[in-house]
């Protein structure tokens, strides 16, 4: 990875995807970001990779490093994010689980009934993104799967519509993380999107769980973003730090990204492995921010 000579300099202090950034006992933003993030990239943050932080507590401190909203909060914390001027970048709370999702016509009634629900409540939060799953295989075949979860997300789209609120489907790998999960690739994805077709429709694409089953990161996204409503990262292998010890090339897929016009969020989904995890936030945002 390539980064200017401000933020090289910062670095050594960091030793990107070095063992040291764990002995940071005492995190200070000011010592390792720019006085300004670009601008380019609105950074968002999963809460759950973190553990250890209160949601009060993770709120002060990524405003720190300069995130923008937290991915992944429903109802019960979106009056924390307020509190600290912080965006619900991905609300959650109307799935039923990453396994149990819109593939299977048997979930469907339980799904329609928790959008319904939970779609009017993002909007009037003042919230724009609401994720959903496709669910697991169980044997099925992509024109079934397709199908199917067609079937499902008709009957709620008309709701999302009226009410401004996008739908997203994750892209997760179905080879390390999500055995069997059925949308795991851009192109059914893509497929269900077109078929749907719906200005309410996008997919969450997670350039970690992407790069482990279909590669051809910057293509893809340069092929297909008008269908790209969100993105998640993480380093491959071992989904932590995005330092120069793991294979995605950030920098160059932040580039790509930003040369589509995106203006949605680009939100780090990382576990870190060092000890503070705060300076590995901070890390990774410095990469991204192209």
């Amino acid at each position: 990875m390539s980064f200017d000579s401000g933020r090289r300099s910062s670095f050594k202090k960091m030793l990107v995807g070095g063992a040291t950034l764990g002995t940071l006992s005492s995190y200070n933003p000011k010592e390792f970001m720019p006085a300004d993030l670009k601008g380019n990239i609105n950074h968002g943050v999963c809460h759950w990779c973190f553990r250890g932080y209160s949601l009060e507590d993770f709120c002060v401190e990524v405003k720190k490093i300069g995130i923008k909203g937290v991915d992944l909060i429903g109802p019960s914390g979106w009056e924390t994010l307020k509190k600290h001027g912080l965006d619900s970048s991905m609300c959650n709370g109307a799935e039923i689980s990453l396994t149990e999702g819109f593939g299977e016509v048997k979930y469907h009634d339980q799904l329609v009934e928790n959008y319904t629900k939970m779609i009017p409540l993002v909007a009037e939060a003042g919230y724009k993104n609401l994720i959903c799953f496709s669910g697991n295989r169980r044997g099925m075949d992509d024109e079934t799967g397709l199908q199917n979860c067609l079937t499902g997300l008709k009957r709620i789209m008309p709701i999302a519509e009226k009410h401004g609120v996008m739908i997203q489907m994750e892209l997760l790998n179905s080879k390390i993380n999500h055995k069997d999960y059925l949308c795991d690739k851009s192109a059914f994805g893509v497929e269900l999107c077109k078929r749907l077709d719906s200005p309410n429709f996008k997919l969450l694409f997670d350039i970690y769980h992407m790069q482990i089953d279909e590669g051809d990161l910057i293509r893809n996204i340069t092929d297909y973003h008008q269908y790209f409503g969100h993105y998640h990262t993480a380093g491959n292998p071992g989904r932590n730090e995005l330092g120069d010890d793991q294979e995605i090339n950030y920098p160059a897929v932040m580039r790509a990204i930003v040369a589509t016009g995106f203006k949605g969020y680009v939100s780090h989904e990382f576990i870190p492995k060092n000890e503070d995890k705060m300076a590995s936030l901070a890390q990774g945002v410095q990469i991204c921010d192209v």
